[in-house]
């Protein structure tokens, strides 16, 4: 082609290419009083909405605040404020800057009657680097507030930010704590979470924008929007906004900083790009904030503002919503959709012991040991699958490490005949030496001894999930899995010189990969997860064959998500009681009924609780439960799960504990 044929295809795509909606701001603020515009929320005011007002980052001025007229009506000193976010919390908003001189979160309140505006701050939240941006979410399932900041060097951590004891009587004040630290590969400035969804979006400057989950106890897998040159960012981008105006009309807006315009994306359709529009004047676009709901007749469907950093009077736009989707000829929505109410019940671990020494994916499985005598003296016996077999007591410290094996899954049960003396044995599935380990417990000490007659090979590929039972005539038996899908059953018996041995009794095949399972003792049924398909019950005597039924399958029962792992029980008086399944696929555990067709009661998670500095449990492989007294606070018995995620701190996994009290308390079965 010669230069002038394609000089004319050059015109000719110039031509074609439809000019961007031009959308007019409907109102401005006041110029910041000192430094740029680089964060802005608008604080609605649900009793009245037009005494709604504009918070604004105005670096060494603080935070301003303005009418929707645009005049300055307030400000409050915070150090450089760089960015600003906001929650309602009711008859106030909760507001959260980021001071960049002291590399520090910083907390206030404005109360909407009055519009005082109070400093929150327990104590400094330092970043540990001047930051960059921030943004705040509320989650649906618990109503925890998170901050996420960023910094400069593609730091992004996100804080839980939760109510000091002297606040929740009233005297104002909140503490946090970094709960999970994400990176990035290079600067990021402005995010924002969407609570309905749980979705945050972050605007990594030079690369694009990625979606993350903002459960601090998800995956941390980022998926990308859109990219820079090679998708629809012309260079950098700037601010993000959520508009959300329900089913069908829920969007994501991005300032597309180097072309001056911003892209719109459906939200309901896998962020797919939609279209972009121009916005007035506006010489530097940084920050975005998006309402949907009412706010007077220039904004009937709510407002975008954004933050023009220009040079010399730097302040912030509004946009009514329904100009930019008459524009880009997109349904408005609703105002303001109901959030979606989580139907699982919260509660709090009480206690975590310390982390296994292993990194990555080592703590697998726990076992509730219940001492004769003084139940405070009870003990957890936990597997670390990349070296060996820990106990510890009820208050988390470690009291011994056997370093034996790679242990996956362990299991105890009393009432064995050891040498004269009735002992409570331990079992455990040892993959090094593709063996079964066995122990029993010293009551006095609380520490292990090895009693295996010798190796005691399973002669399965890879030893993994393990559960005891014991038979109405005192009969010891461990079950063992192997990942393609068998289940061997041995009979364990004592020798004369004081050793156990395992003799094979009986296979039992399932489709897939099984793991978690428990033995009910009293029944006789055998409970076994088949981790992709559904929990399972059949016999657990040697002689009951492989016939089962399903108590729950994945594909019929919302509140499973694939993969199942650990299985507990938790039995009561006269074969009452429950069956817990871990639901590692969304951090929950499913609760059934012990007795008849094993009716489901409902579901429960772990979460965070700031002020005992514990984190919530996440990706359990491996659980127990007991109904045993364990002494003080744990008379109705305990849950014990492995947290696959120890993130505050972020640490080597461990093992959590939660008062049966509180999960029945939630759950009122």
């Amino acid at each position: 082609m010669n230069r002038l044929k394609l000089a004319a295809s050059l015109l000719a795509l110039t031509i074609a290419a439809p000019a961007l909606a031009q959308v007019q701001p409907v109102g401005a603020t006041a110029p910041t009083a000192q430094g740029g515009a680089n964060g802005v929320v608008l604080l609605l005011d649900q009793t009245d909405p037009k005494k709604s007002v504009i918070a604004a980052s105005a670096e060494l001025a603080g935070l301003e605040f303005y009418g929707l007229d645009g005049q300055r009506i307030a400000s409050v000193p915070g150090g450089e404020v760089e960015a600003v976010d906001a929650r309602d919390d009711g008859t106030r908003a909760i507001l959260a800057v980021l001071d960049s001189q002291a590399g520090a979160l910083r907390l206030f309140a404005r109360d909407y009657a009055s519009g005082r505006v109070s400093a929150l701050n327990a104590k400094p939240l330092a970043l540990g680097y001047s930051g960059e941006g921030l943004c705040l979410h509320r989650s649906v399932r618990d109503g925890a507030l998170y901050a996420f900041a960023m910094g400069r060097e593609g730091q992004l951590d996100q804080w839980l930010l939760y109510p000091t004891a002297k606040e929740s009587q009233g005297g104002g004040q909140m503490d946090g704590r970094v709960v999970r630290r994400l990176r990035l590969s290079s600067e990021a400035k402005f995010c924002v979470a969407d609570d309905a969804t749980g979705a945050l979006y972050v605007a990594q400057a030079a690369v694009g924008v990625w979606r993350y989950d903002a459960d601090p106890e998800a995956e941390p897998v980022p998926t990308i929007v859109d990219i820079n040159r090679l998708g629809h960012i012309a260079g950098e981008v700037g601010g993000l906004a959520v508009i959300d105006g329900g089913a069908g009309a829920n969007y994501l807006v991005a300032a597309n900083a180097d072309a001056g315009d911003f892209n719109v994306y459906d939200r309901s359709a896998g962020d797919r790009f939609l279209g972009s529009f121009k916005a007035g004047a506006i010489e530097n676009p940084s920050a975005l904030f998006g309402l949907r709901a009412p706010i007077g007749a220039s904004l009937p469907a709510g407002a975008l503002l954004i933050a023009d950093d220009r040079k010399q009077g730097a302040h912030s736009q509004i946009l009514s919503w329904a100009d930019i989707a008459a524009s880009l000829k997109l349904p408005t929505g609703v105002d303001a959709p109901a959030a979606p109410k989580s139907k699982v019940a919260l509660v709090h671990a009480t206690m975590e012991t310390v982390p296994v020494d292993h990194d990555g994916d080592a703590a697998d499985d726990p076992a509730i040991w219940v001492h004769p005598t003084d139940p405070s003296k009870s003990a957890i016996i936990g597997t670390d699958k990349k070296g060996g077999l820990a106990v510890y007591d009820l208050s988390g410290q470690r009291l011994q490490f056997l370093p034996d094996g790679k242990m996956n899954n362990v299991d105890l049960r009393g009432g064995f005949k050891l040498a004269g003396k009735t002992v409570t044995l331990i079992a455990a599935s040892d993959r090094t030496h593709k063996s079964i380990a066995l122990y029993t417990i010293d009551p006095q000490t609380r520490l292990l001894s090895n009693v295996a007659d010798g190796p005691q090979p399973t002669n399965l590929s890879d030893p993994y999930g393990l559960c005891m039972y014991q038979d109405r005539k005192g009969g010891a038996f461990v079950f063992i899995s192997d990942p393609d899908g068998l289940v061997r059953q041995w009979k364990l018996t004592a020798t004369p010189a004081g050793k156990v041995k395992a003799e094979a009794v009986r296979d039992i095949r399932f489709d897939t990969q099984t793991e978690g399972c428990v033995a009910d003792d009293e029944t006789g049924a055998l409970y076994v997860a088949e981790e992709d398909v559904a929990l399972w019950r059949l016999g657990a005597d040697a002689k009951a064959g492989s016939a089962k039924k399903a108590v729950a399958r994945i594909a019929d029962n919302p509140a499973l998500k694939d993969d199942l792992e650990g299985v507990g029980l938790y039995a009561q008086a006269g074969g009452k009681g429950f069956v817990v399944v871990s639901s590692q696929g969304d951090n929950t555990y499913a609760v059934f009924r012990r007795e008849g067709d094993n009716a489901y009661v409902g579901s429960f998670a772990v979460t965070a609780d700031g002020s005992k500095a514990i984190d919530g449990i996440s990706e359990t492989d491996g659980l127990d439960v007991t109904s045993a007294n364990l002494g003080a606070g744990l008379e109705g018995g305990a849950f014990v799960a492995q947290d696959g995620r120890n993130i505050s701190p972020p640490e080597h996994q461990n093992f959590k504990l939660v008062p049966w009290s509180a999960i029945a308390g939630k759950l009122k079965p």
